[in-house]
């Protein structure tokens, strides 16, 4: 019998189980998604609000890193730090507390125009046929006074939200304690794992240009929105054009969450051409601006195609909720820097995920000539010449 040599297995990150089939592979690695899956939705109390702190540190970091390259003290650095995010959470909280109070006081007196559309509607799909004993019981359920009641709920759970906010006030104090020291961490494993530090150097990267590009097309939305509403005449324009701005960070479908209350309380204040007037304000300035404009800048800056952000809201949103769809880009890029910018083997996915823009195909090398073959008629003949 003929020996057969088994080659050495190699220990260290490079480890290659041989003879494993490929399906048992495929199959552990499903599972062990399903299992990590699992336990993030069971974990989303504690994931969503970490992540969101530590996205929110990377984004205003410069500023801290700015004031230490001009001389201030790290412990100044770091102060300006924590007061800048509280001032920017306080604020946002403020005014959606304020407005969403608004709202809940202005809602009953839309309650007889609400019901007068119903019936007007349940008429109009009467007189096309449709049995109107079947279409009652979802002219029931458009009751405004249910949608009250999820005002006046959403109020009290935005008021009543006071452990969480010190827990999120918190993560956000720690963190940007830490923040001064990161570049510092980020070196030591550099120097260890080489890969580990350019990966998360770039998903430090990718996320505070994404998160730039989208607070400045947010704000810019915003704001006009805002006056478009007010020349209008839509009730609490303020609330609008913030709710613009915070749906400007769920990719693909935020424009659509963003148009449906104004739209709805549009045809409430007047008729169904002021809600077609406010339909059409925001289909030219949100649809162009994040359906087309921004999608561009947003897949440069982040590397990501315009399939893999929108699959990435659906699976985050679904795992952390609101949280997760809000920051669905910034946590596919934590996944991308820790599963694929870290292997060099696994660096084929980044053709599937990135913008195709920016996807580099490779030149293929000029075929070279044969080589003469020494035994061929023509060497004997130039030997013969010669």
């Amino acid at each position: 019998m003929v020996p057969v040599s088994v080659p050495a297995m190699t220990a260290g990150p490079d480890l290659v189980v041989r003879g494993m089939p490929r399906a048992v592979v495929l199959l552990i690695g499903a599972a062990s998604t399903v299992v990590v899956i699992a336990g993030l939705m069971a974990a989303s109390w504690l994931v969503g609000p970490l992540f969101l702190a530590l996205v929110v540190v990377i984004t205003v970091s410069p500023a801290s890193q700015l004031l230490r390259r001009w001389g201030a003290p790290a412990w100044v650095a770091t102060a300006v730090l924590v007061l800048l995010v509280y001032a920017l959470l306080a604020g946002l909280v403020a005014v959606l507390v304020v407005s969403v109070a608004q709202l809940a006081a202005l809602l009953p007196r839309y309650t007889a125009r609400a019901d007068d559309l119903v019936s007007s509607a349940t008429a109009a799909l009467g007189r096309f046929g449709v049995d109107t004993e079947h279409l009652r019981p979802a002219a029931s359920s458009l009751d405004l006074n249910r949608v009250l009641g999820y005002v006046q709920a959403l109020l009290s759970s935005v008021t009543g939200v006071g452990a969480s906010v010190l827990f999120l006030l918190a993560l956000l104090l720690f963190l940007s304690m830490e923040a001064s020291g990161a570049d510092a961490r980020r070196n030591a494993v550099s120097a260890d794992r080489p890969g580990i530090g350019i990966a998360i150097a770039g998903f430090v990267r990718g996320t505070r240009r994404y998160m730039l590009v989208t607070t400045v097309f947010g704000l810019i939305v915003a704001v006009l929105d805002g006056v478009a509403l007010w020349l209008l005449g839509i009730p609490l324009p303020v609330l609008w054009a913030l709710l613009a701005f915070m749906t400007n960070y769920i990719p693909n479908v935020g424009f659509v969450l963003g148009v449906a209350p104004p739209a709805i309380l549009g045809l409430l204040e007047g008729d169904w051409r002021l809600m077609v007037g406010v339909i059409a304000v925001y289909g030219v300035l949100n649809f162009v601006v994040q359906s087309v404009i921004q999608p561009r800048f947003v897949g440069n800056a982040v590397g990501l195609s315009t399939i893999a952000t929108f699959v990435s809201l659906v699976l985050w949103g679904w795992v952390l909720g609101p949280v997760g769809a809000i920051l669905a880009v910034p946590l596919t890029l934590l996944t991308k820097a820790v599963l694929v910018d870290v292997d060099p083997r696994a660096r084929w996915v980044d053709a599937l995920l990135a913008n195709s823009a920016l996807v580099a195909v490779p030149e293929r090398p000029a075929a070279e000539p044969p080589e003469a073959d020494p035994s061929a008629g023509g060497g004997e003949q130039r030997d013969g010449a010669g």
